[in-house]
């Protein structure tokens, strides 16, 4: 019994853990910023964003539900990055899905860039800002059928309103 004991621990010492892909996430993370159009250290964008804003666009966070002032918004005008004022999402495309957050059926293409996400163990379609990065929320396929079936979930603390101007 001692014998399988001592193999097992073994072989489990000798198996990789996540704690040590640490460093390649970072690499991919260092790579991605500096693709981006606007890019600023971590202590610039602390001086600029609010502690919210910060832990959603940056460090790809999420707001408890139900929290954002943008969830009933329903005046006419287009939803920016929070981080670097993109155009993002225009109003006429948001609707109330009943999950807490705003959601829109589409984004204004080029603005939004995607990439797979598998924090919480399974497969999500993470959603950011194609200018400067930052985590805006995910894209689910249970949106509205009559339009796009895309629901893409966004933290109101990775947006800025701009209302329309009359």
């Amino acid at each position: 019994m001692k014998k399988y004991v001592c193999i097992i621990l073994l072989i489990s010492m000798g198996c990789k853990g996540v704690s040590q892909e640490k460093e390649a996430v970072t690499e991919k993370e260092e790579e991605q910023t500096e693709a981006f159009k606007v890019v600023k250290s971590e202590e610039e964008w602390r001086k600029e964003l609010t502690e919210l804003q910060f832990y959603v666009l940056r460090k790809a966070g999420t707001e408890n539900p139900g929290s954002s002032e943008f969830l009933k918004n329903k005046m006419a005008g287009t939803y920016v990055c929070a981080g670097c004022g993109t155009a993002l999402f225009n109003s006429e495309y948001k609707f109330d899905s009943g999950t807490g957050w705003p959601s829109f059926d589409r984004e204004i293409e080029g603005n939004v860039a995607f990439d797979v996400d598998y924090k919480i163990g399974y497969k999500r379609t993470e959603e950011h800002c194609a200018v400067c990065g930052g985590h805006l929320g995910h894209v689910f396929e249970d949106g509205p059928r009559e339009t796009t079936g895309l629901r893409h979930c966004i933290n109101g603390a990775a947006l800025r309103f701009v209302p329309e101007e009359q």
